[in-house]
């Protein structure tokens, strides 16, 4: 290099290491300002309101405190009342606003309009910008610390893309622990979903390593940013398919400077009764079926009973009556709005007990009476009113009634007839529990009886969801997510050659009508950033044999030697050579992935040998985790050594489950795969087999 570029570079190095110093300062003004707001004397409840919202500030900029305030810049064309000069305007990019003490812009938070350029500007479409500037900081001891940057000059056809050495460090360094946001790290094509508005639903269908599940959680953050009104109070619901997984993505959202997101497993968010059993898997894909929710709503509505008596309703030493016809019409008129989905059946049945109550108040109009609202009401609670009401419009518990459909073959066949005979004995109890405390509810089970608390009663409801590994939901599955977001939007992740359930739809359109969603545009992720070039030309092979429909997926990281194997007996040999390489000691995350059967056999092994291994659901963190290949799904690790692939193969009910689940742990891994097998590989990894 030049001597007067190497002092130039220099100069602005120190330079920009004097504005990400001082943007640290800013940032802890805002903290400290944030920290003196005080209630100033208002009443309780605006007090309480602004210690929540201090406190969700104090979070948000305190969040990732090792992080370097931006990781990114921009200099865009600034000409305006400079005549023929031109002066461009400088904006550092980071993951939250900072600013002075005058409120004057240090760091541009990521999501703001102005910071797209950063991600989506190319010599061709410059977006105003003349520069655009990467920062590479130090690991270790030397984190957060700004060492060198790179630069683009758009203006002079200058781009660097993925061929950026720093941009390919970010994407390829080692972690232990939870996953990190992307944020300096965007692609175009990755940008373009997650700046989708909010009444956009999406479906992004991502390859591994594409990042589909990290734009999922940076587009909610966008949201939130963007829509702050419509959002914060109705929140955002992120459902991901297991609580390793939720382990894994929890500390994306609060880096962005974004808390207060709920984030669940399907089990959580159907849990109502304890569940005790588990189904016969033909058992648990007929009660994932769409078909039970015809069945279900049927078995609720059959309890409507046409009104034949009038009700007489006593107020003090007044009898006033309801005709039984007019009871008639408030009955249908509550069906009706029942069947149209606008009323559940509780809020229902007190519409009518109020409808009642309201007829007795307009005869006692009629006669000159002033009856109050209190009175009204203790019409509407009265005996002879709730038994007239309990008739026609009966209160329903969700376990009682599933629970009489799997005692009660008559009951079950008048209300399924869309089920083959067989079909209704899979559902029936083979010996009915003494009591509901003791029901043996199973994981599909809960998802029915959410099914029916929702006719009863409804759901909780959020503006947008984020659903991840939605490959593998069942219809009934998608319908309670669905319950949770009725007028919202949603975002839908997944990757249908990891379809591993026995009762996934298979299909994209399926799975978002399922959703009520089917509209949503299904978008493709094809180019792999995470997973090694050599890993998925191995994985791809089996994409004939899982998803012959899909297109295979590549990577910007070739991974030369990226693959190795060897036999059983080498596992511990194999996992310390995932530690240390040629002597130096080597950073990162492994994960070894064996049959679900052999989870405790393994770990054994290597603590035997001295290593400090721990089993995934122990401690989802560590260095070195013992993964049950069923849990391995949305997780990724640096290095991966999977054990007997034929095993976790067999391990599945049905042959092209079990590729699909060699398909997903073989993609888990980011920099190394190491396979370890005495049994001869599966014959679809063959080259030569198609």
């Amino acid at each position: 290099m030049d001597a007067d570029v190497a002092s130039s570079a220099e100069t602005q190095l120190d330079d920009e290491r004097r504005q990400l110093n001082y943007a640290r300062i800013c940032l802890t003004h805002m903290q400290a300002a944030t920290e003196r707001i005080a209630d100033l004397g208002v009443d309780a409840l605006a007090s309480e309101s602004l210690g929540r919202l201090r406190a969700d500030r104090l979070r948000a900029l305190g969040a990732e405190p090792d992080a370097p305030p931006f990781f990114g810049r921009i200099d865009r064309d600034d000409t305006a009342g400079r005549g023929s000069s031109r002066q461009d305007e400088v904006l550092h990019i980071g993951r939250r606003h900072v600013r002075d003490d005058d409120l004057n812009p240090v760091v541009i938070d990521w999501r703001a309009p102005i910071a797209r350029a950063f991600y989506r500007a190319t010599p061709a479409e410059r977006m105003g910008v003349t520069l655009r500037r990467r920062f590479g900081f130090g690991r270790g001891e030397d984190a957060g610390q700004l060492t060198s940057y790179e630069d683009e000059h758009l203006d002079r056809g200058e781009r660097l893309g993925l061929e950026s050495d720093i941009l390919r460090q970010e994407i390829e360094r080692p972690r232990v622990g939870p996953m990190r946001d992307i944020v300096a790290t965007i692609q175009p094509d990755q940008d373009e979903l997650v700046r989708a508005d909010l009444d956009t639903s999406l479906c992004i269908q991502g390859a591994p390593g594409t990042g589909k599940t990290a734009v999922g959680l940076h587009r909610a953050a966008y949201l939130l940013y963007t829509y702050p009104e419509r959002l914060r109070r109705t929140g955002v619901l992120v459902v991901g398919p297991n609580a390793a997984f939720l382990h894994y993505i929890a500390q994306v959202l609060p880096a962005l400077g974004e808390g207060g997101i709920a984030q669940t497993t399907v089990d959580e968010l159907v849990a109502s009764e304890p569940v005790r059993a588990a189904d016969a898997v033909a058992t648990a894909v007929l009660k994932g079926d769409a078909r039970m929710a015809a069945v279900l709503r049927r078995a609720v509505l059959r309890h409507v009973v046409k009104p034949v008596d009038d009700v007489v309703a006593v107020l003090g030493t007044k009898r006033h009556r309801v005709g039984a016809h007019h009871l008639r019409r408030y009955v249908d008129d509550s069906r009706r709005a029942f069947l149209s989905g606008h009323l559940r059946w509780n809020p229902a049945r007190e519409r009518l007990l109020l409808q009642v109550a309201e007829d007795v108040r307009r005869q006692r109009e009629a006669v000159g009476a002033a009856p109050s609202d209190a009175e009204t009401h203790r019409v509407a609670r009265s005996p002879s009113v709730r038994a007239a009401v309990d008739a026609v419009w009966p209160p329903l518990s969700a376990s009682e009634l599933l629970a009489r459909l799997y005692t009660n073959p008559d009951l079950l066949a008048r209300n399924a007839p869309e089920l083959e005979e067989s079909e209704r004995a899979q559902l029936a109890w083979a010996s009915p529990p003494r009591s509901l405390r003791q029901a043996p509810w199973t994981p599909a089970d809960a998802v029915l009886l959410d099914e029916l608390r929702g006719l009863l009663d409804g759901a909780e409801s959020y503006v947008h969801v984020v659903v991840d590994e939605a490959q593998d939901l069942s219809a009934m599955q998608c319908r309670a997510v669905a319950r949770r977001s009725p007028l919202g939007s949603v975002t839908v992740l997944g990757d249908l050659a990891q379809a591993t359930a026995p009762w996934a739809p298979g299909s994209w359109p399926l799975t978002l009508d399922h959703l009520g969603h089917a509209g949503a545009s299904v978008r493709p992720l094809t180019i792999g950033y995470r997973v090694p070039g050599e890993v998925l030309v191995l994985a791809n092979r089996l994409l004939p044999h899982i998803a012959a429909e899909l297109p295979p997926s590549s990577s910007v990281r070739p991974g030369n030697g990226a693959v190795g194997s060897a036999p059983r007996a080498g596992l511990v040999k194999a996992v310390r050579g995932c530690l240390v390489v040629d002597g130096v000691p080597v950073e990162g995350s492994i994960g070894v992935i064996v049959p679900d059967a052999q989870v405790d056999a393994v770990h054994a092994e290597l603590r035997a040998a001295e290593l400090d291994a721990h089993r995934l659901a122990e401690e989802a963190d560590a260095r070195i985790s013992v993964v049950a290949a069923g849990e391995a799904k949305g997780l990724e690790f640096d290095s991966v050594v999977l054990v007997e692939p034929a095993g976790i193969v067999a391990a599945e009910p049905t042959r092209i489950s079990g590729l699909r689940r060699l398909y997903v742990v073989m993609t888990r891994a980011v920099s190394r795969l190491v396979l370890i097998h005495d049994e001869p590989l599966p014959g679809e990894l063959d080259a030569d087999r198609r």
